[in-house]
């Protein structure tokens, strides 16, 4: 048995649409932070029978989520030479489902779990291109601290280590279960019918590049400012779709509301938001105990989990 542990990522500077769909590829370019405590680990064993196990959180898994296990793993055992069948135990340490990025950790630390158990040694550029097939997002989630993800691309790179910044990610929690639509059905139904995807496209590049440029130079105002650009574009084209993709809550619009008031009063505090009503507040380190306190007495904010640029994927040993 290989077991394998990944983190969750936060796409500082988006990525929403595909370039290919059969390959899965980015249309444009990210830029993620990897978050220590947001935490999969996931288990691979070698088995006997003719179909391979999936279990996820604790429930035998169906549908689209054991297709897409099973598809890596079919991949994998083509690469091996291999037929055996294996047990998937796969347990998140955070919400799953909920916008939470907990399918880039997922599938960061199935691709090295079952890779090993089959006896292959990656590369980490194999892991994370083998990682995006499933979820673009994944591939970011194989290495830590901050990654980018570049247009077209089959491998996300690492930009720096996780200590390049002294920051904190404060993610507010601000709805219970999964969101209504997937982020994959989500991203092609803006791409079909929204009027600014284009636009959304053809101004990301500019994007990254400002955010990219920021984060090299330590300059946290300036990343701050193009995450939360990157973040209101994304989310604007997915407004602006037939019907509208509309993954703010009233809760959200709250935090993100005071996120702003709390820079109005001096902090360096800046938010993003993915495929999901919660909420991630950058900030650094020396002012997140004074932000947490300010994000807890929100009645928006159903829990508050605080994480630390974080690692990248790693085995365990096997208990």
């Amino acid at each position: 048995m290989s077991v394998a542990v990944a983190h969750a990522n936060i796409a500082l500077i988006k990525y929403w649409g595909k370039a290919d769909r059969a390959l899965n590829l980015p249309a444009v370019p990210s830029l993620s932070l990897t978050l220590a405590g947001l935490r999969t680990r996931t288990e691979a064993r070698l088995i006997t029978g003719a179909e391979d196990a999936v279990t996820l959180d604790g429930r035998p898994a169906g549908g689209r989520p054991r297709a897409r296990v099973i598809a890596m793993l079919d991949q994998l055992r083509a690469r091996a030479g291999a037929t055996s069948r294996l047990a998937i135990t796969s347990h998140n340490e955070f919400p799953t489902a909920a916008g939470l990025a907990s399918s880039a950790s997922g599938f960061a630390a199935l691709a090295l779990a079952a890779s090993h158990a089959l006896g292959l040694e990656l590369t980490r550029q194999q892991l994370s291109a083998l990682a995006r097939q499933a979820s673009a997002s994944a591939a970011r989630s194989v290495f830590g601290g901050w990654a980018e993800l570049l247009t077209g691309c089959e491998h996300a790179s690492p930009i720096a280590p996780p200590e390049h910044l002294d920051v904190r990610m404060l993610v507010a929690v601000t709805r219970r279960g999964e969101k209504a639509i997937g982020s994959t059905e989500a991203m092609l139904h803006t791409a079909e019918t929204s009027p600014y995807y284009d636009a959304w496209v053809s101004s990301a590049g500019a994007l990254f590049t400002r955010g990219k440029s920021a984060l090299l130079a330590r300059d946290l105002p300036e990343l701050g400012r193009a995450m939360e650009h990157s973040t209101l574009a994304m989310h604007a084209s997915m407004l602006a779709a037939d019907p509208g993709v509309l993954y703010f809550a009233p809760e959200s619009l709250a935090v993100m509301h005071a996120v702003r008031e709390l820079r109005g009063r001096g902090f360096s505090t800046f938010f993003t938001l993915d495929a999901g009503p919660h909420v991630k507040v950058l900030c650094p380190s020396v002012e997140a105990p004074a932000v947490a306190k300010e994000l807890r007495a929100l009645p928006a904010v159903l829990e508050l989990l605080e994480a630390a640029p974080g690692p990248a994927a790693e085995l365990l040993e096997a208990p």
